[in-house]
């Protein structure tokens, strides 16, 4: 496994103003667009060098915006021969959360989604935190290389902060990218597809293996700094116009049926001109509504709207209600197929879990006697 050497420290040299912030922002941004753009043609020539380590919260079911947004490029990585790790991040719903609803019943969901799109258990590793002690072992030794500083001017956790139902929010949220950090290294994963709002996190992951390379790898490299591969995922809008967002109840979920796929986009927000145009700043509701039906029938937005033309709203929804349920279909029968069978979904979390644990105990073996800790 192959991954870029960096010898600047971007979190480290940040002097938390402002204008610092958004200067190194917009590097990390720049430099991760380009390697990106590198490391596409590198998985399609080679994918066996990459090991991928990616998840969800399982803070409710999945909706389009996860599916066009992140699921349908792990199958994707997943059938070009990656090898793929797929966290369930039950712990670090506790960020935020003081208690989860129904965790054991959210866990599974997921698994749900995540088999109904594709994703394949004898090629995909599918397991919890809470199922790998020797993961979560690694955030100690990891913290101890990040300082308060740092993870407080982190922009991502800030933003979760600044969005948070409580009015308060627990240690472990500035824990929360390091604890990240031992999710993808647990595995010596090369490769995070991440979103631009996910840079920073990555970035201190990488910090973390370099820091703890430099200062317990007598000249190896005990974990490798891992790549982003930034994703060109569409933005699609919630119902409301706002992001799409499980908390919102905004969003169309992949366990949703015809009917209610109907209602919700019959209840979406459009605008009063009845001429259909793709224009994302000057009409983003109308916008996202033809991106989603563009993207389930394989087309160009603009083609959709020159189809429905002056025929206004009514028939936009009528296109997207109908593209969507026709695109998701088989997705859906998958779903209520595998919903019969929970002990097939128990299996799979299993077999996953004992995965993810023999190699995280390999890892965290390798960090003790790296730290001098085999007693």
């Amino acid at each position: 496994m192959n991954t870029a050497s960096r010898t600047t420290d971007p979190v480290a040299s940040a002097d938390g103003s402002p204008g610092a912030l958004r200067h190194d922002a917009l590097a990390l941004s720049a430099a991760a667009q380009a390697r990106s753009a590198v490391l596409e043609e590198r998985l399609v020539d080679d994918p066996r060098q990459f090991r991928v380590l990616t998840g969800d919260r399982p803070t409710g079911r999945l909706h389009l915006g996860h599916y066009f947004g992140t699921l349908l490029n792990r199958v994707r990585l997943q059938d070009l021969g990656v090898e793929m790790f797929v966290v369930v991040a039950d712990y670090q719903v506790l960020t935020d959360r003081d208690i989860a609803d129904d965790p054991t019943g959210y866990v599974e969901e997921l698994v749900l989604d995540y088999l109904a799109v594709g994703l394949d258990p004898s090629r995909s590793t599918i397991f919890t935190h809470s199922s790998v002690p020797a993961l979560n072992q690694l955030l100690l030794p990891f913290l101890s290389l990040v300082s308060v500083a740092e993870l407080g001017r982190n922009p991502t956790v800030k933003d979760e902060i600044a969005h948070s139902r409580q009015s308060s929010v627990s240690g472990l949220m500035f824990t929360y990218p390091v604890h990240q950090a031992a999710d993808i290294l647990f595995c010596k994963a090369n490769l995070v597809p991440v979103g631009q709002d996910q840079l920073p996190h990555l970035e201190t992951t990488r910090t973390v293996a370099r820091r703890f390379n430099d200062r317990y790898g007598a000249g190896a490299a005990v974990f490798p700094q891992p790549d982003a591969l930034l994703s060109s995922a569409p933005l699609l809008l919630g119902t409301d116009g706002t992001k799409m967002s499980k908390s919102r109840c905004n969003a169309i979920t992949l366990a949703a049926d015809a009917d209610e796929t109907a209602r919700l986009i019959k209840g979406a927000k459009t605008d009063a001109d009845r001429h259909i145009t793709y224009d994302p700043a000057a009409r983003p509701e109308v916008s996202s509504l033809l991106l989603l039906a563009a993207l389930c029938q394989n087309l160009a937005p603009e083609q959709v709207a020159a189809d429905i033309g002056s025929a206004g709203a009514a028939a936009l929804k009528r296109t997207v209600t109908e593209a969507v349920n026709e695109h998701l279909a088989p997705v859906r029968a998958r779903r209520r197929e595998f919903a019969q069978d929970r002990a097939y979904l128990r299996r799979t979390l299993s077999e996953g879990n004992e995965r993810a644990g023999e190699i995280a105990d390999t890892t965290l073996a390798e960090v003790r006697t790296a730290m001098k800790n085999q007693y």
